[in-house]
């Protein structure tokens, strides 16, 4: 059984990720978030015809990332937020459950390097426990060449 709603923003959020995934697209997302634009504005920067550019917008306009105002003879393009918004929020479910995942980790690789120091530590008592044992067996006029 699938969540109430479920179909409808899955099919809304293929969408704009559709759109999202081309860089021309992008592109003149980006150009949109600064104001309004014409689509001879839109496909100035772009070595692509205007029909190539079209089709792009008509992508946008399909996903609900753009839409189409009417001045009299022109017609602007600007930008939607509400698609963005959705997936930005699709996206930020997804990162809180990765923060959680690597903090989970950070804790892991923290007590295993502990936990390292640890028996490093006890490694090194213990050799140091062994010598004094062993130069304690020594008699006292004897003494190792490293003492010398």
């Amino acid at each position: 059984m699938e969540p109430t709603g479920y179909i409808v923003s899955s099919v809304r959020l293929d969408a704009t990720f559709a759109a999202l995934a081309d860089p021309t697209r992008r592109a003149i997302l980006a150009r949109l978030a600064k104001g309004e634009a014409s689509v001879q504005e839109l496909a100035g920067p772009f070595a692509m015809s205007q029909p190539a550019i079209s089709k792009h917008l008509k992508v946008l306009e399909r996903a609900g990332l753009i839409s189409r105002g009417r001045e009299a003879q022109r017609r602007p393009r600007r930008l939607e937020a509400r698609p963005l918004r959705e997936a930005t929020e699709w996206m930020e479910k997804y990162r809180q459950f990765w923060e959680a995942q690597f903090g989970r980790l950070d804790i892991l690789l923290q007590d295993l390097q502990s936990g390292e120091r640890r028996k490093r530590g006890k490694r090194v008592a213990r050799k140091t426990g062994s010598l004094q044992k062993a130069q304690g067996r020594l008699s006292p006029g004897l003494t190792r060449a490293s003492e010398r």
